[in-house]
C-alpha cells in the first residue's frame, strides 16, 4: 500500500461581500436574528458571470502562489460540488484544460456538504492503490445561484467559495489516515435541489432549481451525526478526542457546532470553522476553514486533524489527517 500525503492547499472566495443587512430589506429578519441563530456575520456571492469552475481555478492559483506547485503532472482531478457549471461537461474536465494539466482523469462528486471528505477518501484510495500519484481535490460551490431569496430558512445561510488540496504519493510517511462515511437515504427529501419533478421517499420534489431544506429535521440529524461521527472517526484511528489537535467539521451553523462540542467536552478553541465569515459554503466549507487555519497559524504543521462533512443525501464523511502544511 502506497503512502499518501497532502502537499499543498489553497482557497478562494469571490469579491461580493454580503452582510446580514442585505436581507433586512427583503425578509422579516435582522442582523441580530441571523447572528444569534447561526453565528453568520457575512458571506460572499459570486458575480453574475462567475461560476464554480472559476472559483476552483482561483483556489488553485492561490495554492500555486503559496506553494509553487506544478499542475502539469497531476493525473486525477476530483471536484466536490452540488453547483456544477453544467450537467456536462463536468467541472473537473474544465479545470484540466484551464490549469494546463496534460492528461488526467476528471470526476465530479455530488454529495454536497460531505463531498470534500468523500473526495479526499477517494483520492487516498486511488493513490494508495497505485492507480494515481498526484490528485487535485476541490470542494467548491456557488450556492447563491440556487437559493430562493424569498425563503428565510435557507437564503441567509449560504455563501460561495472554493478550497483545494494536492494529495500525492509519498516516499516518506503516510499522513492521510482512516476515514468514515455513511448515509440515510430515507431522509433525502429533507434537503434537496432538483430540476425534475418526482416523488422521493413518498414526498413530492419541487423542480424549481432551488435548494430546499427542512431545517428542524436536518438540524436534529446533523447534531447527532456530527457528534457520533467525530467519536467514530477518532476511535477508528486509535485516538481519543483529547488526542486530536484541531477539528474541522462542516460549517453549517455555529450554534450547532457549539452544541455538539459542548456535548463532547471539546473546547471550541479546537474547532476550526468558516461559518462566521463565509456562511455555509457546502462542499467548500472544510477546505476553506483548513486553508484559512493554515494561513493564520491556527492549524500548524504536525497537528492531528479530524475532518468531517455532513449534509444532503443525507450523507456524512470524515477523514483523519496529519497536517503537513
Amino acid at each position: 500500500m502506497n503512502k499518501v500525503t497532502v502537499r499543498a492547499i489553497g482557497s478562494y472566495h469571490p469579491g461580493g461581500k454580503v452582510d446580514n443587512a442585505f436581507f433586512e430589506s427583503r425578509l422579516d429578519t435582522s442582523d441580530q436574528w441571523i447572528r444569534e441563530r447561526t453565528g453568520i456575520e457575512c458571506r460572499y456571492f459570486a458575480g453574475k458571470d462567475e461560476y464554480t469552475g472559476d472559483l476552483c481555478y482561483h483556489a488553485a492559483m492561490d495554492m500555486k502562489d503559496r506553494y509553487g506547485v506544478d499542475f502539469s503532472d497531476v493525473d486525477m482531478i476530483l471536484v466536490a460540488t452540488m453547483t456544477a457549471d453544467h450537467v456536462v461537461p463536468n467541472v473537473a474536465s474544465q479545470l484540466q484544460d484551464r490549469l494546463g494539466v496534460k492528461a488526467a482523469g476528471a470526476i465530479d462528486l455530488t454529495t454536497a456538504c460531505s463531498g470534500f471528505c468523500y473526495a479526499m477518501t477517494l483520492a487516498k484510495g486511488l493513490i494508495a492503490s497505485g492507480i494515481n500519484r498526484k490528485v487535485l481535490v476541490f470542494g467548491a460551490e456557488t450556492m447563491s445561484k440556487i437559493i430562493d431569496f424569498t425563503d428565510r430558512n435557507t437564503c441567509i445561510l449560504f455563501g460561495d467559495a472554493a478550497g483545494v488540496v494536492l494529495m500525492e504519493h509519498s516516499g516518506e510517511e503516510n499522513t492521510v489516515f482512516e476515514s468514515v462515511c455513511g448515509t440515510d437515504g430515507s431522509m433525502g427529501k429533507e434537503l434537496y435541489m432538483s430540476l425534475r419533478s418526482n416523488v422521493a421517499n413518498g414526498a413530492e420534489i419541487s423542480a424549481d432549481g432551488f435548494v430546499h431544506q427542512n431545517g428542524r429535521a436536518v438540524y436534529k440529524w446533523a447534531v447527532t451525526t456530527l457528534a457520533q461521527g467525530l467519536q467514530d472517526l477518532a476511535a477508528k484511528n486509535g485516538l481519543t478526542l483529547d488526542d486530536v489537535t484541531r477539528f474541522i467539521p462542516h460549517s453549517a451553523n455555529y450554534r450547532m457546532l457549539e452544541s455538539v462540542f459542548e456535548k463532547l467536552g471539546i473546547p471550541m478553541e479546537k474547532c476550526v470553522e468558516s461559518i462566521c465569515r463565509y456562511g455555509n459554503t457546502s462542499a467548500a466549507s472544510v477546505p476553506l476553514a483548513w486553508s484559512e487555519g493554515v494561513r493564520n497559524g491556527t492549524v500548524k504543521k504536525g497537528d492531528t486533524l479530524l475532518l468531517l462533512g455532513f449534509g444532503a443525501g443525507l450523507t456524512y464523511s470524515g477523514i483523519c489527517v496529519k497536517n503537513t502544511l
